[in-house]
């Protein structure tokens, strides 16, 4: 599996860009990391309204256990909260944060 580094960074832009669609190669390893790892733990949306209305939960591991909601993140555009998981998902694997 792929090993995120420090300059896969330059990736986010072209994430923040388009959230949601076809990625380049590089990108795509990255995501194809991020969303490779161990469910205890991941970070998820969790759409409450279908089409309007998304919270971030995080995933226990555990077959039959529902999704922990983080309630203070929520959001109403889906491209703000693919950045936020991006964003939450990165700092699991490589400690730093992104820039705003």
């Amino acid at each position: 599996m792929y090993k995120i580094r420090n300059d896969d960074s330059r990736h986010f832009e072209e994430f923040r860009a388009k959230p949601v669609g076809k990625h380049s190669p590089a990108l795509q390893r990255v995501l194809n990391a991020m969303r490779g790892v161990p469910q205890q733990g991941k970070f998820v949306l969790v759409c409450v309204t279908p089409h309007r209305e998304w919270v971030v939960g995080r995933l226990t591991g555990v077959r039959g256990d529902s999704v922990k909601i983080i309630p203070d993140l929520r959001f109403t555009d889906l491209n703000a909260a693919e950045l936020a998981i991006f964003r939450r998902r990165w700092k699991q694997h490589t400690g730093a944060d992104l820039p705003e």
